[in-house]
């Protein structure tokens, strides 16, 4: 029989591998096939099951998924006792190497593969709420006084995020540990003091017992979380850095611990000239302790790799001002609707998007788009969340609420981005795979050899080196080297208005050796305007010409479009009705005005319309089109009417821009809908040596493929749906983010900004950023081929120099640390 169910908890094709696998072991089942998409299990079996067996295989192989029949909810079980306080983190845990793909978990813990601490991520707009001093039973959603005391009432401070409470939980038992392995480690040194006075006090013995004593609380409380790690990581067949740590310290304590209680089982070149065995409690110590400061510097330092994400989140302020009956009211941003009115004051910041109604002011959107003069915003202008009034109050409609807005739309791109993993991450990751069999299997020939070929005491020399190769790997440092400079750089791109979709996307970036660009809206304003309508042939007068106009776009989106309404709106046109409207990708629109069919476009369309254009017409029209303007036929029934002028001022930014993508060895490309000699001028004034006019949207799209071909890696940047295509066949697409949703979802960059110098910081950060991974690959490489060798002791024969168990786990320690203090200098990159 076949039985369908749900599972919730999959993330990835990891998860449905592992949820599909667990099901077909089950005694009973004949096969198991589990949908990602659908988060479906089709469980065949040979007679009718209960849902418990199920949900008892995925615990005892230790999945995180829940199953149950469709169409019931899972069952979640909250004890509210463990959240006394209000929380500012998400409730949602990573593993920050990103080991299970986008899995995530729903408390602290450490990651099953690797065994790192979880983080978790950045909560969006938490939303505040109020408490009486005096009666904490007391909650409300916006500020007033307490219904019992009559006192203002106060906010309810946050709690700590998680991130700090791990910190804070490491920096204690770091301390603690510090506290019993200082003396530990100073009675196994001081018989390196002329005259031994120790041994003077107590004979060796006593101390060893001592350090015994010592020992017990870092291996049994403070540093036993890296036990349990290394125990589940042999359970789970996920074999990592703890399983090695474990494995070393675990195996020197219990030697020692065997040697101190049954010294007379030993050998006698195990034991000292004084006849006790030689023990390593000093070696555990602090071997345990530097891997928990170590611990301690990557908790603080992934705090700060985020630094970015969690800037973005205190942009969005908490409490708004909105305007009811004429009245000001104090409110939570989380109660904002879409068309309420807000009142916006000096200094406030803006708490969701919309448009001015009332009242103009200078806003500074320096921390969305990277540009640091504030913009002037009169009534109609679009005004964003997280971005901060100047000196005057107006008055806004709220028009994108929530998730909606682009600040939290930024924060999930960065979010998402941060989580991705980049192509080069592919080689770690298979050399991960199987790092710690080889260091096991290394460690253990160290043994071997040491055993047969040292010199005496041969058992001492091999133990201590055999334990010093498993402390001193590190596969964490290779595992880091990318998520860190993915998740600093993608940050540092958002706070310059460079929103990164994917790694993958950044790293293609760095490849590219062609970009397209369109010109209106990426070279131009993408504001056009009308400079002048002129009647020919004498049938109309320009009025009648502009009427015609008007009428005939009143239906179009195009922005040459939106120019003539708004021109024919200034002279106080009234349109006439049309019917019958067609728009002509590439060429322009035709309609019936009155009963008359008309067409108004570019050449092309005169032509498919059997337009008839006089010489001289020709000739007046490319004077027109040789200075960068566009120009418009308008015809009616067949015969020329008269054209309109349109002009599109080039952006201040996009000449300094391109020269400087030129010079960096970039081919830059201009593809244009837009007539040849517009094009040539256009280009001329940006020195652009290579572009193509008349460019409908499949003559981009084979363009981009034709320059693939030739193995050329090709960007392109556009901002409108007939952009999409081409933005999606590119290598990598970068939408302006003045254009549509089509286009910013068809990109893998998108810049909030819209104009090409964002396209130079993305170029530049991309560079910057692989660069960054590139230094942490080699560093991590190149740590652990030295590393374990030398601490495997190849050194000895020719230096007679070999690694101490305690200086291998500082090196290890350090090297994780050592990488994500590479990827944080990224933060500190000038992209302009």
């Amino acid at each position: 029989m076949k039985t369908t169910y749900h599972i919730s908890g999959m993330t990835c094709n990891g998860c449905r591998n592992n949820a599909e696998k667990s099901l077909s072991n089950i005694d009973g089942v004949i096969s198991a096939f589990v949908n990602l998409e659908k988060e479906e299990a089709i469980v065949e079996t040979k007679k009718a099951l209960p849902i418990e067996v199920f949900r008892k295989a995925f615990e005892n192989d230790k999945l995180h998924y829940t199953i149950h029949p469709v169409g019931e909810k899972p069952h979640h079980h909250h004890d509210k006792s463990h959240h006394p306080k209000k929380s500012t983190g998400s409730g949602v845990y990573e593993c920050p190497m990103h080991c299970e793909g986008d899995k995530t978990y729903d408390k602290a813990g450490d990651c099953p593969v690797c065994g790192m601490d979880l983080v978790e991520q950045p909560k969006i707009n938490a939303g505040v709420q109020y408490t009486c001093p005096m009666h904490p039973e007391i909650i409300r959603d916006k500020p007033g006084d307490c219904p019992i005391c009559g006192m203002d009432l106060i906010p309810i401070e946050t709690e700590v995020e998680e991130e700090n409470k791990t910190y804070d939980n490491l920096l204690r038992k770091f301390k603690l540990s510090v506290l019993f392995t200082l003396p530990v480690f100073l009675i196994a040194m001081s018989e390196m003091i002329p005259g031994e006075p120790l041994y003077n006090l107590f004979p060796q013995q006593y101390w060893n017992w001592f350090q015994f004593a010592l020992s017990l609380p870092v291996v049994f409380y403070t540093c036993w979380m890296f036990f349990e790690r290394a125990y589940k990581s042999v359970v789970n067949r996920h074999l990592n850095m703890f399983t090695l740590i474990g494995i070393g310290a675990g195996i020197a304590f219990v030697y020692s611990t065997f040697a101190l209680l049954f010294p007379g089982v030993f050998p006698d070149q195990f034991k000292s000239s004084n006849g006790t065995v030689f023990v390593y409690f000093e070696a555990v110590t602090v071997i345990l302790t530097l891997v928990m400061l170590g611990q301690l510097l990557e908790a603080r330092a992934h705090s700060q790799t985020s630094g970015a994400i969690k800037a973005l989140l205190k942009l969005a302020p908490n409490t708004a001002t909105k305007i009811v009956d004429g009245k000001e009211v104090r409110v939570a941003v989380d109660a904002i609707q879409k068309g309420d009115l807000l009142r916006v004051k000096p200094g406030e910041k803006i708490p969701v998007d919309g448009s001015v109604t009332e009242g103009e002011s200078n806003v500074d959107e320096s921390m969305i788009t990277g540009e640091p003069v504030p913009v002037s915003k009169k009534i109609k202008d679009a005004v964003r969340s997280g971005t901060v009034n100047g000196n005057q109050s107006f008055v806004m409609a709220a028009e994108k609420v929530g998730s909606e807005t682009l600040l939290a739309q930024i924060i999930k791109m960065v979010n998402d981005a941060s989580r991705s993993k980049a192509p080069i991450q592919k080689l770690a990751d298979r050399v991960a795979g199987y790092f710690v069999p080889i260091v096991i299997g290394i460690s253990i020939l160290t043994f071997v050899v040491w055993a047969i070929f040292g010199p005496e005491p041969r058992y001492v020399y091999a133990f201590v080196n055999a334990i010093a190769v498993l402390i001193i790997a590190c596969p964490c440092a290779l595992g880091l080297a990318t998520p860190m400079s993915v998740m600093v750089g993608v940050g540092k791109g958002a706070q310059n208005g460079v929103l990164i979709k994917n790694a993958e996307a950044l790293e293609k970036l760095s490849h590219v050796d062609v970009l397209i660009i369109d010109k209106t809206g990426t070279v131009t304003e993408g504001k056009p305007s009308v400079e002048r309508i002129v009647a020919t042939g004498g049938e109309f007068s320009d009025e009648k010409v502009l009427q015609m106009l008007v009428s005939i776009n009143q239906q179009s989106e195009h922005p040459l479009a939106e120019a003539i309404v708004k021109y024919g709106e200034e002279k106080n046109v009234s349109p006439l009705d049309i019917k019958e409207f067609n728009a002509v990708t590439g060429m322009g629109v035709t309609a019936k005005i009155g009963g008359q069919k008309s067409a108004l476009g570019n050449r092309k369309l005169m032509e498919q319309e059997d337009v008839l254009i006089s010489e001289s017409l020709e000739k007046e029209i490319v004077s027109e089109q040789k200075k960068g303007k566009t120009v418009s036929y308008l015809a009616i029934e067949g015969k020329v009417a008269g054209y309109v002028t349109i002009s599109d001022a080039i952006k201040k930014t996009s000449k300094a821009a391109i020269e400087a993508l030129q010079n960096s060895g970039l081919e830059v490309i201009m593809l244009t809908g837009d007539n040849e000699f517009t094009a040539a001028a256009v280009s001329k004034e940006l020195n652009l040596k290579h572009f193509k006019a008349g460019c409908l949207p499949e003559d981009k799209l084979n363009e981009i493929k034709k320059l693939q071909s030739e193995g050329k890696k090709v960007a392109m940047a556009g901002d409108g749906i007939n952009d999409a295509p081409a933005l999606a066949q590119s290598d990598v697409g970068i939408a302006m983010g003045t254009g549509t949703d089509v286009a910013i979802e068809s990109a893998g960059i998108t810049l909030v900004k819209g104009d090409l110098n964002g396209i130079v910081k993305a170029i530049k950060l991309s560079h910057k950023v692989m660069k960054n991974i590139k230094q942490n690959l080699f560093f991590a490489f190149i740590y652990n081929s030295v590393g374990v060798p030398i601490a495997a002791g190849v050194l000895f024969p020719v230096f007679g120099l070999l690694l101490s168990p305690m200086i291998a786990a500082a090196a290890m320690s350090f090297s994780s640390v050592s990488v994500i203090g590479n990827a944080l200098r990224l933060r500190a990159v000038k992209l302009l």
